[in-house]
């Protein structure tokens, strides 16, 4: 489960999202950050991932911004990792993962966990609305607007967004 791909020259924000969170285990990770993992160990304990995988998982979700170390102990020097809100926004992505994976490889309702809706109590499904008049969208209802021309490749736009994050 590795990188297999280079997107920093792609023009696409699809393509900058694989760049940051694309790969297998950095999205298992995520997936773990938010059920409350915050520690290596525990990561390594649940996935079962090589220490140097690991390791360069979360060095490169901490240079992205998504998560942030907080040292816990001194003595010896340990830190744990915990979501940004750069990293809580990824939240509705790994959501709809998991719908998408309920219904399309395990079969609606037969996936090992599915999500309640706590304000109703009510089985809850993803689903994408437009923000400005609440409307329930799918691809059929979007237009797309092209700005290919002016837009920063893949590699450009982290590497300015790192620029800014360190002002």
């Amino acid at each position: 489960m590795g990188r297999t791909a280079d997107y920093t020259n792609e023009r696409c924000a699809i393509a900058a999202t694989l760049e940051v969170v694309g790969d297998p285990w950095t999205l298992l990770i995520l997936r773990d950050a938010f059920q409350g993992v915050k520690r290596f160990e525990q990561w390594q304990e649940r996935l079962g991932v090589a220490r140097n995988v690991l390791a360069a998982r979360l060095k490169s979700l901490v240079a992205n911004g998504v998560l942030e170390p907080r040292r816990y102990s001194e003595r010896p020097p340990r830190q744990e990792y915990v979501l940004t809100p750069k990293g809580r926004a990824l939240s509705p992505v790994l959501l709809t993962m998991a719908e998408w994976g309920d219904q399309h490889v395990y079969g609606l309702g037969k996936g090992p966990v599915h999500f309640i809706h706590k304000t109703c109590g009510c089985d809850f499904h993803p689903k994408l609305a437009c923000e400005a008049c609440g409307e329930i969208v799918d691809g059929r209802d979007l237009g797309r607007v092209v700005h290919q021309e002016q837009a920063l490749t893949v590699g450009e736009a982290l590497e300015a967004a790192t620029r800014i994050a360190a002002e």
